[in-house]
């Protein structure tokens, strides 16, 4: 009897090890660019925070329905005799990849690391006054007023290694600006589920199970390892997907969608994404470079910003660029953000005679010539959106030069400030205003407004911008919320196109929904 019970314990347990086998299985994933960069907090972009999801880890993060669930903090609250502090407790028995135990010191430092001048994640910290680890494994945040909406600012903030960041010579973050290359931007050591195996940028990036995660039983974990191949073609990314080549592909071309859905042993998913994608100008130099106007902006005339707003044809770029695949917008929110309503929303009618009005008003009868900068690799048909655009404010006099780049080349231009106008993309991962009006809207300061390529500056909205952090009433909170909207509208200091519809394609074994914020979380995805 003894006998026939352990054979029936040894035949149970190969048994679950051959199904728990049978789901191990190796993902190749494509999507049209790279991550920036390895090191966790020298780049605020989505798909470098999109990798960083898979090694590194935050304290709460965003599931594939966009919720905020624990991560490496397992509960949090404000204080009850001091509403200035957050509360958090972290989660016991996690390890870094390399096997240290993870602890609150591990917390203090990475998150004082992200408030470093090179950080491009220091504008979601701009209220904390103070992080202190109350005990190994509990932390408290101190913030200058009581910040209702903390955690929203904490989905993509990674916690990295103290010792290993120190050890490495990491303990300032990658400055991109100067071109710096780092340690911690070619290496890693997380706690997440994925570990590093090997990495050449923008050729292949090779990941592993973690087979220490604190995860094993809370998620599927079905993906041994992760194959991506950034692939900047859309037909030679389609093609991949259809020749078997890759499982799973983030961004199915708009044009291809039927040909890949109707394709035997594949799908595509859909779903809208929290991502509005819109042209910037400079509206607060006295006079730009880019341009063949001598002395003066013609950015700087509101009657000019209105008139390109007008010649836009939304419509037609949904039609023919889009496949219907967007939704357009005027305003730079995406419906998914507090703050956001219908009326914001509405799109001006396309009315290429009374833009040609305002802009002979605005003294540019004749037009002026000036240049478009526009990345070839970020967004959904990014750089076909901008010939559009070329084409219709041609319409009003407006000749303009485009020049398209990779995103490596292309975001650095908006961020120092040397493009007069440009795309940009802007996901809002906090779901709030204020994220939007921090980096987009604020004046340039050391920690604010560092995506404002405008130059727009304006100090009354600055003040209400910062006091959006310590508002507690959410009523007036919101009735601040709509009085920057009102201001910032008026101004015109950005030309909105549309909010970006998400097409994932993958093969039909594979069980994945799509997450608003266009970042897939591996360790969700399950085979059938």
């Amino acid at each position: 009897m003894k006998s026939l019970t352990t054979r029936l314990a040894v035949g149970i347990a190969a048994a679950l090890l051959v199904s728990s086998m049978a789901f191990a299985q190796t993902l190749r994933w494509a999507r049209s660019g790279d991550s920036l960069t390895l090191d966790p907090h020298a780049q605020n972009e989505g798909p470098t925070h999109t990798l960083a999801h898979q090694i590194y880890e935050p304290l709460l993060h965003r599931d594939m329905a966009g919720q905020i669930t624990p991560a490496l903090a397992t509960s949090w609250k404000a204080l009850d005799d001091n509403p200035n502090v957050w509360r958090f407790q972290l989660r016991k028995g996690v390890t870094f990849h390399d096997g240290a135990t993870m602890t609150a010191d591990d917390v203090v430092y990475s998150f004082e690391r992200a408030m470093k001048p090179t950080s491009a994640m220091k504008e979601l910290l701009t209220s904390v006054k103070e992080i202190r680890k109350v005990d190994d494994y509990t932390v408290d945040f101190e913030t200058n007023g009581p910040n209702p909406l903390l955690i929203n600012n904490l989905t993509n903030l990674f916690v990295m290694d103290s010792d290993w960041a120190e050890k490495n010579g990491a303990s300032n973050p990658q400055d991109v600006a100067a071109g710096e290359t780092t340690f911690a931007s070619q290496n890693t050591n997380g706690t997440g589920a994925f570990m590093l195996v090997s990495r050449t940028p923008d050729q292949k990036t090779v990941l592993k199970a973690n087979p220490n995660y604190w995860g094993k039983g809370e998620f599927p974990l079905q993906v041994s390892e992760i194959i991506y191949t950034p692939i900047q073609s859309a037909a030679t990314r389609v093609a991949a997907l259809l020749s078997g080549e890759v499982d799973f592909i983030q961004d199915v071309p708009v044009q291809d969608l039927k040909r890949v859905s109707g394709q035997s042993g594949l799908k595509v998913v859909t779903a809208a994404q929290n991502r509005v994608i819109f042209f910037g100008m400079n509206v607060g130099d006295s006079d730009i470079e880019s341009d063949n106007v001598s002395g003066k902006n013609p950015f700087a005339d509101i009657r000019v910003r209105k008139a390109m707003n007008m010649a836009i044809n939304r419509d037609a770029i949904k039609k023919v660029v889009m496949r219907e695949q967007a939704s357009p917008t005027n305003v730079i929110m995406p419906p998914f953000v507090n703050g956001w309503n219908q009326q914001l929303d509405a799109v001006p009618a396309n009315d290429v005679a009374t833009a040609k009005k305002m802009m002979q008003e605005a003294g540019y009868s004749d037009g002026f010539s000036v240049t478009l900068n526009c990345p070839n690799d970020r967004y959904i048909n990014d750089e076909a959106i901008c010939q559009a655009a070329v084409g219709m404010l041609g319409q009003i006099g407006i000749k303009v030069n485009l020049d398209a780049k990779p995103k490596a080349q292309h975001f650095p231009l908006i961020k120092n400030k040397t493009t007069d106008f440009y795309m940009l993309g802007w996901g809002v991962p906090t779901f709030d205003s204020h994220y939007i009006f921090n980096f987009l809207v604020h004046t340039t300061t050391e920690n604010r407004g560092s995506w404002n390529g405008t130059r727009y500056s304006n100090p009354a909205l600055d003040t209400k911008i910062v006091a959006l952090e310590s508002e507690t009433d959410l009523d007036k909170r919101n009735g601040i919320i709509a009085d920057i909207w009102r201001q910032v509208q008026a101004d015109q200091i950005y030309l909105p196109i549309h909010n970006q519809v998400l097409n994932w394609g993958m093969k039909d074994n594979v069980q994945f929904d799509v997450q608003p914020e266009d970042q897939p979380h591996f360790k969700y995805l399950t085979f059938n």
